[in-house]
């Protein structure tokens, strides 16, 4: 077996190609969506080398035209569960000894398959299953899942890189250990590229993982582990399993072998499972791991300096892109009054000039939000703003769900800027605006930061550099992302390491070695190379 200090391929951003009419791209990607928009995919439950089908199946449907089925996927019972988690263990005996180059290379080959032959196929499942523009869907399914894969890679190799110091008695040097059991990874409907990543990672670092996908994303998740099968993750590594969430987390938790969590999705949703994890832990064989990303009620504010244009620029791409269905999302603005005019009549040019409907047709920008549930509680916000004595809806206001769920771009501005909209999250295409005086920008700046119980991304614009510090400094534990002269959204992996805190998630930052940190336990080993045979020190001498 070769040995030595091996150096990764240095990871670079996946550039993102245009699908500009006439390109290669584009004609492929409409191709491969209309011939899987078509056909019936079945996905089973991924453990060990079983693909399992239950018998119990759900259907998919792409949100943009709900009537039509995609086809179904299998769910689990208990006992699947109970035999994925088997699997993991027994998996990880080889997984965790294997060279860590040979984990590099399963995972840098599965970059360079959705970068080639895969890349229409998973970009076009994207738009498909989540509703996303080819646009959103190249920048999240393609480019983003390749960058985390590569960087990843990068990251863990400098993590091993780092050992301490030694003396001429003693070496020291560290090893870094997956954890001591299996890790469950949580993954929500939004992001490809993160229902990729939160396994990838954990296993990338050694780690056995079972995973549960979103419901509304399982139709993408499938080309997923069609990947990481042809890349040659071996059997067991990663497991797949859809169902009752609730009983698949409570079998998980209950389980002593249990070692980490790493979750994307909502704060209570998270939150519930931080207390089931403190309610077992006098179970678990170690500490588990808990790393999650939550949610957030991201922010948009403008000083009197800034440009007009720019603010709406950014109010526009920030709020609307994927029907506000990031976390990063902009869903609250504070502009000045002096700006306000400006910002409101570019805003406006801009959300007339959208177009609304299915991503094949790649003239839209907005498309459908993922699924009724989603749609019925969006109205209902939109409803209650039509109502309110202290708001206006300037722009949208109308949905309809009778082919795709459809809502459209609402932009509401309020006098009160404690509204429920202004801290509650929505998740969907609306953006409250509180419109605040010039010379309240210091008590604006205390608003923005006391508002929400979220701290994931937020962006000021100022053409005043004092103004823009200032705010930097006053909203330091508001966003985990800021911005500066910048739509709050966009996190480019090997750039803007991406995470928030307060009720937005731990901020273990993906993308970053912060994040692979979570999932070894290192140990130190010390070899001291001539062994004392005398217990006795000098300060003893007599």
């Amino acid at each position: 077996m070769g040995k030595g200090f091996f150096h990764v391929p240095k990871a670079e951003n996946e550039p993102i190609k245009s699908y500009a009419p006439g390109t290669p791209e584009r004609e492929e990607v409409l191709l491969t969506y209309k011939d899987l928009f078509n056909s019936k995919m079945e996905v089973p439950l991924y453990i060990g080398s079983e693909e399992i089908k239950t018998g119990d199946t759900a259907s998919m449907h792409p949100p943009h035209d709900h009537q039509h089925n995609l086809g179904n996927y299998h769910k689990a019972e208990k006992q699947h569960v109970e035999k994925a988690i088997a699997t993991a263990l027994e998996a990880r005996t080889k997984w965790a000894d294997m060279e860590w180059e040979q984990r590099a290379a399963v995972f840098l080959k599965a970059a360079d398959l959705i970068a080639g032959p895969y890349r229409a196929r998973i970009n076009a499942a994207t738009m498909i299953a989540q509703s996303k523009t080819i646009y959103q869907a190249e920048i999240d399914s393609a480019c983003e899942l390749i960058d985390f894969l590569r960087f990843n890679v990068e990251y863990m190799s400098q993590i091993y890189n780092e050992q301490p110091n030694s003396t001429s008695a003693a070496w020291n040097r560290v090893e870094y250990r997956p954890l001591e059991g299996f890790v469950y990874a949580i993954t929500p409907f939004n992001f490809t590229a993160i229902a990729g990543n939160l396994p990838a990672s954990a296993a990338l670092m050694g780690n056995t993982v079972i995973w549960k996908p979103s419901d509304s994303q399982v139709f993408s998740a499938q080309v997923i582990m069609e990947v990481f099968k042809e890349a040659g993750v071996p059997d067991g590594v990663i497991n797949m399993v859809m169902g009752d969430p609730v009983m698949i987390t409570d079998t998980i938790l209950a389980s002593p072998d249990f070692a980490g969590i790493h979750f994307t999705g909502s704060t209570t949703v998270f939150k519930d499972i931080w207390a089931k994890i403190g309610n077992n832990i006098h179970n678990y064989k170690t500490y588990p791991r808990i790393v999650g990303e939550t949610g957030g009620k991201d922010f948009i504010l403008a000083h009197a300096t800034a440009n007009p244009k720019q603010v709406a620029t950014a109010i526009a791409r920030g709020a609307f892109e994927f029907q506000g269905q990031k976390c990063s999302a902009a869903s609250r603005a504070y502009i000045p009054s002096s700006l306000w005019p400006s910002v409101k009549d570019s805003l406006l040019e801009d959300i007339n000039s959208f177009k609304m409907g299915s991503p094949e047709d790649m003239t839209n920008f907005i498309t459908a939000v993922i699924h009724e549930g989603s749609f019925d509680k969006l109205a209902k916000y939109i409803d209650a703003a039509k109502k309110d004595k202290s708001t206006e809806i300037i722009a949208g206001g109308n949905y309809d769900k009778s082919k795709g769920y459809f809502i459209e771009p609402t932009v509401i501005v309020t006098t009160d800027p404690n509204y429920t909209t202004m801290h509650t999250e929505l998740f969907g295409p609306v953006i409250t605006i509180f419109v605040y005086e010039d010379e309240n920008w210091e008590e604006t700046l205390k608003l923005v930061d006391e508002t929400s119980i979220y701290a994931l991304t937020g962006a000021v614009l100022s053409g005043d550099r004092y103004a823009a510090a200032q705010a930097t400094k006053a909203l330091q534990n508001a966003a985990g992302n800021f911005y500066i002269n910048d739509k709050p959204t966009g996190a480019v992996v090997g750039q803007q390491p991406f995470g928030g805190a307060r009720a937005s998630g731990t901020n273990d930052k993906a993308g970053s070695k912060l994040n692979l940190l979570r999932w070894i336990s290192p140990r130190l080993i010390k070899e001291t190379f001539v062994t004392p045979t005398d217990y006795r020190y000098p300060f003893m001498g007599e």
